[in-house]
């Protein structure tokens, strides 16, 4: 309920009739339904600001209320006994149910968007936005997922091959619907996608950390590795020390034209523990003389 129409206009009590004026116009062209469609929210504060600057706009009745003699709606208050007027108090409601709209006491009032259009005019739909969580593999190969809309539809989107985080896809004519027969906004889907255990993308590359034993670093041989498509055998050079890379060309992420990025996997030694065998063998091995691992830090 507006209790004070002076603080909903945000001026002060001894404020002119263009400050008045001046304040309303801001605040209608924000909150106009034709602004913000589908906000009921703004709906009701437009509606509080058209009925306080109804009565502040009228000399009489702003008077009238700065003596006490009406409240912020223009109704009598209990103490006074005043005559209503004719035509009701500036508060009152039309048949309809609604306050009267101003654009046509200020013609020019709503031209930013489209106030002087006829009534009835076709007017466009606001847009709809939701969040859609694919998982990494889906996002690398394409996949068809359903999202739930706030209108209450359910719909079928295509994901596209190698689409990236925040990526936004545009949905024609699955928004709001439109008014006086205009057409539907668009529904707006942000892709998220979601953290993979292994795989980590950098561009068009994906990267994978691949754990092997000492005995794998030090003679090399196959292993097996995962990658989007599946497991696949790459082989491991000997004498591979923890961070040497390998390149699997081809199998990254989609990048158009049936072109892909690589994979590249960073091979981690993984020593295990609680091993008395090597363990003892450790303890009774001397490295060369030359050898330090540290050697490159030193100056």
């Amino acid at each position: 309920m507006m209790t004070d129409p002076y603080a909903i206009l945000g001026v002060s009590r001894t404020a002119s009739a263009d400050e008045i004026r001046r304040a309303y116009r801001k605040l209608a062209k924000a909150l106009h339904p034709d602004a913000r469609p589908n906000d009921k929210v703004s709906e009701d504060k437009f509606k509080q600001v058209t009925q306080a600057f109804k009565l502040l706009s009228d000399p009489e009745q702003r008077a009238r209320f700065d003596q006490g003699e009406i409240d912020a709606t223009g109704q009598e208050r209990p103490a006074y006994h005043f005559r209503s007027r004719p035509g009701g108090a500036p508060g009152e409601r039309g048949p309809s149910g609604r306050f009267e709209d101003l654009g046509d006491m200020f013609s020019d009032l709503f031209t930013d968007f489209g106030a002087s259009r006829s009534r009835g005019q076709p007017m466009r739909g606001a847009e709809i936005k939701a969040r859609l969580n694919v998982s990494f593999e889906d996002a690398m190969r394409g996949a068809k997922k359903r999202v739930s809309l706030s209108n209450g539809k359910s719909l079928e989107v295509g994901v596209p091959a190698g689409v990236e985080s925040g990526k936004v896809l545009r949905l024609r004519g699955q928004g709001h619907p439109g008014r006086d027969g205009g057409p539907a906004g668009d529904a707006l889907i942000e892709i998220v996608i979601q953290e993979h255990p292994w795989f980590r993308r950098e561009g068009d590359n994906i990267r994978l950390d691949l754990p092997i034993s000492l005995k794998e670093a030090l003679f090399g041989g196959a292993v097996r590795a995962p990658t989007i498509d599946g497991m696949v055998e790459v082989r491991v050079p000997a004498g591979a020390n923890s961070g040497a890379q390998l390149r699997l060309r081809g199998k990254g992420a989609p990048k158009g034209e049936g072109e892909r990025g690589d994979q590249i996997i960073r091979l981690v030694i993984d020593v295990p523990l609680n091993d008395p065998e090597l363990e003892a063998f450790i303890e009774d091995w001397t490295p060369p003389t030359d050898y330090h691992p540290r050697k490159r830090f030193m100056s």
